[in-house]
């Protein structure tokens, strides 16, 4: 009996090691598959809804598709068997993503629920967030969340004016074209003058008079400057930050892994590849 305990204890410490550990070389080969089957499977998903495709190679790519998805079952019951605490990752957010992304297959298959209800695989590209959970990335999206925050008041400033512009605008659209035009109600004029504003431009809207035209030139001229304000924001925070973190840099480490010899002192990672130093 503890003989068999002591097996099983061994193979959850193991799956746990491959699964959740990314700095060693089982653990990183099981991200570099989950992936690689993540990608596949939305590739998969797609050529599904290409009837041509899907009229020739039905049977390839359910089949595909299938084994994907016993693959992340299997994924998902280890999950659960190697942790002390399984609830906290059955509930977690990523822990939800993982069931709901393999329940279309057993759904649609045995339940007879529509094949619309197999999209929700498309949920499988939030688990990209979960694989990248390496030194390097967190790093980096650490001082971009940052950034974000330090900005979060000019950038809700700037589209509290952009609301006013376009209602505004709107509003002139319509007192100008008016139906002619398209222009049958201000709600329509403010659509068309974000839709204008973003450079989407549909067409299902377009001016005829001559002022109407000249304002639609204006609105289109502001819409290429809208796009580089946010940007510009959040750089200029980011950049700052920059600056004023300035870690000091330890040329004396080198990674074995690649050879790195930048690294923020004191760190225990490689920024570079996420190694041990």
């Amino acid at each position: 009996m503890e003989t068999n305990k002591s097996y099983w204890e061994l193979f959850r410490q193991k799956a746990r090691i491959i699964i959740y550990g990314t700095n060693t070389f089982y653990g990183r080969l099981f991200d570099l598959v989950l992936l690689f089957l993540i990608l596949a499977s939305v590739i998969l998903l797609m050529l599904e809804t290409v009837k041509s495709i899907d009229r020739q190679h039905h049977t390839l790519l359910i089949s595909l598709e299938w084994a994907i998805t016993i693959f992340f079952t299997i994924e998902y019951l280890l999950r659960i068997i190697s942790l002390d605490k399984p609830q906290k990752y059955i509930l977690s957010f990523f822990g939800i993503i993982d069931l709901v992304a393999i329940l279309p297959m057993y759904l649609e298959s045995f339940f007879g629920v529509s094949h619309a209800f197999a999209i929700i695989r498309v949920l499988r590209l939030l688990r990209l967030f979960k694989i990248v959970n390496h030194p390097l990335f967190l790093h980096q999206s650490s001082h971009l969340k940052d950034a974000l925050i330090a900005s979060r008041a000019k950038i809700i400033i700037f589209i509290y004016f952009m609301i006013i512009s376009t209602v505004i605008i709107g509003t002139i659209m319509y007192l100008v074209e008016g139906e002619n035009g398209g222009f049958d109600s201000i709600p329509a004029g403010i659509y068309w003058c974000i839709v204008t504003l973003t450079t989407v431009g549909f067409g299902d809207i377009t001016p005829v008079t001559s002022l109407g035209r000249f304002i639609a030139s204006i609105v289109m001229i502001m819409g290429y400057g809208i796009i580089a304000v946010p940007t510009g924001i959040v750089t200029a925070e980011f950049s700052q930050l920059k600056s004023k973190l300035n870690p000091i840099v330890n040329k004396e480490k080198v990674c074995p892994e690649c050879a790195n010899t930048e690294h923020v002192d004191h760190a225990k990672y490689c920024q570079q590849c996420g190694a041990v130093l």
